[in-house]
């Protein structure tokens, strides 16, 4: 009895061009969540000289108007100390020393930003600023 072998046919897949749409796709997407931040409310930012990133937990804005923001939502003056201190004790549940990240506008009251430094570092948290 004579048994035959079976020849196995061996197919090849080719993944040259596959590599090349997922490297530019990848390339697309660390450009994109880099530049936008759905946080941000435009302000005109003072210069600085030092390039510093920080986790950005809690965004604080202060526009030309004295207006304050946590993230995009606008708050009354009066309440901004309170909420402020919530928005941190509420990150602390997840992250052991949040950022407060201060957006303010040149023409915005130092005063009140200096207000939201004093605000953070009592409730231990860290602070940067956001300039050009």
């Amino acid at each position: 009895m004579r048994f035959r072998r079976k020849h196995k046919q061996e197919s090849e897949v080719f993944t040259d061009t596959l590599v090349d749409i997922l490297f530019i796709v990848l390339m697309f997407f660390l450009i994109v969540s880099t530049i936008a931040n759905p946080n941000l409310v435009k302000v005109n930012n003072p210069s600085g000289t030092k390039d510093v990133k920080a986790k950005q937990n809690i965004m604080v804005s202060v526009d030309k108007n004295q207006n304050f923001y946590i993230g995009t939502k606008r708050i009354d003056p009066a309440m901004f100390d309170s909420l402020l201190s919530a928005e941190i004790r509420r990150y602390k549940q997840f992250v052991d020393t949040p950022s407060v990240v201060i957006n303010a506008d040149t023409a915005a009251y130092y005063g009140e930003v200096f207000r939201i430094m004093r605000i953070a570092r009592k409730d231990t948290a860290k602070v940067v600023a956001i300039v050009k």
